[in-house]
């Protein structure tokens, strides 16, 4: 009986010893971690008993911030208990960083205004009906899409409305796509304003939608699809009826040979009460002082046998019928009234701010308030009517009723 207690006792004391060297081999390996939540950003010290595991104070922090404790693994660690430090006064940069993001802010909320105002009008909300509203992209023939221009290295889409600043955007595109050697460097133009102007409307120089049939095929609607999706999409606007001016005066406010035979000479032929044949050229009709007039280019543009003839052009048709924004989704809308900001901020979105700047604009842009005066001797009826003809434009990119040029 006394030899069975003392087997037990051995057993129990053996068992208890094994259980010791258990924890103590368990503790100096490493056991489980009890502390899933511990910034694994810092890298910790071998563990080991006694061995110190310490966080290098920040040198910003002082004694009385640090704190030390034992874990219950017998470890000692070393926590920091931050202190509140008094805030600094804003600084110029800071409140220029501030600034700045409330001027961006500003400037998105804007471009969602813009971009919500054109689904109102295009989802019917408005009221106004207008050709090519409800149809689908894929229902746009090519020829009305040789506008949208088409950077593939930076997945770039432009549609480009002429007598708003254009011609700057274009440069830009040459820049980007690189499809312009300057004659001087024999490499690619890498400055916009360096970019010939009369060169940058040179349609070989672009790749637009209106070419993917010639390049890929049957694959042309899909690959439009594509990226149409995953590209950048933008456009200028410009108050319709300023718009108009700014075409009237640059194509035929001094001779302009192409624009006198084609269109000139039509409307003096037609509303100018002309004796006689008119002059053959530009030059002589304008030395005779025989050119159109503002009246007379309202009204070929309200007659309905001008595009029975033929599309408007491209420096008078509407925008809608240029960029079709009820099927093309813009990720960007820009003003010519706010083209220094807007230019900006579209570069950054773009990515290409650090690539190049926006070329600096004409000093004698038209103006809204230019207006008035301009339509002075035109019918208060064919003012009205040269509104319901660009009333799309008006309503989709948010410009208002001209009411001084159509109630005076």
């Amino acid at each position: 009986m006394a030899t069975w207690r003392g087997l037990r006792v051995v057993f129990i004391l053996g068992s208890l010893l094994m259980v010791l060297l258990i924890i103590v081999y368990w503790d100096d390996v490493g056991g489980p971690n009890l502390y899933p939540f511990q910034d694994l950003k810092h890298k910790m010290l071998p563990s080991g008993w006694g061995t110190q595991n310490t966080t290098v104070s920040p040198p910003f922090l002082s004694a009385v911030q640090v704190q030390t404790s034992v874990s219950v693994t017998g470890h000692s660690s070393t926590q920091f208990i931050p202190e509140e430090t008094p805030k600094k006064p804003a600084g110029d940069e800071e409140i220029k960083k501030e600034v700045g993001e409330e001027r961006w802010s500003a400037e998105e909320r804007e471009q969602d205004l813009r971009k919500q105002r054109i689904m109102d009008v295009c989802s019917g909300r408005e009221a106004l009906e207008f050709p090519g509203r409800t149809r689908a992209f894929e229902q746009i023939p090519f020829r009305e899409l040789d506008h949208l221009i088409v950077d593939d290295t930076h997945q770039i889409i432009y549609c480009y409305v002429p007598k708003v600043a254009c011609t700057n955007w274009k440069r830009i595109m040459v820049v980007l796509s690189q499809s312009l050697i300057s004659p001087v460097t024999g490499k690619p133009y890498t400055d916009p304003e360096s970019v010939p102007a009369d060169l940058v409307h040179n349609s070989s120089l672009h790749l637009t939608f209106a070419k993917f049939w010639r390049h890929y095929g049957s694959l042309s609607r899909h690959l439009m699809a594509l990226k149409l999706q995953h590209y950048t999409k933008f456009l200028f606007v410009r108050d319709p009826f300023v718009r108009l001016i700014s075409a009237f005066r640059n194509k035929f406010g001094r001779p302009n040979e192409d624009f006198y035979r084609l269109f000139g000479s039509v409307m003096l032929r037609r509303y100018g009460n002309v004796s006689g044949s008119v002059a053959e050229t530009a030059a002589e009709a304008y030395a005779s002082g025989m050119k159109p007039t503002f009246h007379q280019f309202i009204t070929y543009l309200l007659d309905p046998e001008t595009e029975r003839e033929s599309i408007f052009n491209e420096h008078w048709r509407q925008v809608y019928r240029l960029c079709h924004p009820c099927q093309v989704k813009y990720d960007f809308i820009g003003r010519l009234e706010t083209l220094e900001t807007d230019s900006q901020q579209l570069l950054k979105l773009l990515k290409v701010d650090h690539l190049l700047q926006f070329p600096s604009g004409p000093r004698n842009r038209t103006a809204a308030s230019w207006e008035p005066d301009w339509f002075a001797q035109i019918p208060i009826t064919e003012r009205r009517e040269l509104y319901k003809l660009y009333e799309p434009d008006f309503e989709l990119f948010g410009y208002p009723i001209p009411d001084s040029v159509l109630h005076q």
